[in-house]
């Protein structure tokens, strides 16, 4: 993967997971009523909480993309994208699950696609060492 791609790619998906995060956290009726989805009143602060998790994954994906900047070590990149990957793998299971059983209506697939999405990217460029060049 050449770096300018890289940052672009850790840039993108560090500053939605922040700001989601940040949005979650201060607003959450706000931020679900912004991705279409809904929640009864009384689960919010739940959602608050969940929240700080989308910012940590947000500012991990940041702070991938200062070390791809900075031409850092490449293991310290594989180290963020393998610990992102597997929390949204765990998201992205979770959902699927609660979507498939109904107890989370179906437009939170939404959420488990784009998780996804970033596991099979993350996990093939892992796999294909495509973070090689980026100590260069």
């Amino acid at each position: 993967m050449n770096r300018p791609i890289l940052i672009g790619y850790q840039l993108l998906t560090g500053f939605s997971d922040a700001s989601t995060g940040v949005l979650l956290l201060a607003a959450p009726g706000l931020a679900l009523r912004l991705m279409y989805l809904s929640v009864p009143s009384d689960a919010l602060i739940y959602i608050s909480f969940v929240g700080a998790f989308v910012l940590s994954v947000g500012l991990a994906c940041l702070y991938g993309g200062l070390l791809a900047y900075r031409r850092s070590s490449r293991a310290k990149l594989e180290i963020v994208w393998l610990l992102t990957a597997f929390t949204r793998a765990s998201v992205a299971t979770f959902v699927i699950g609660q979507v498939l059983a109904s107890t989370l209506e179906a437009g939170w697939i939404t959420v488990a696609a784009a998780d996804g999405a970033c596991v099979l990217i993350q996990g093939i460029g892992l796999r294909r060492g495509w973070l090689a060049h980026v100590s260069r």
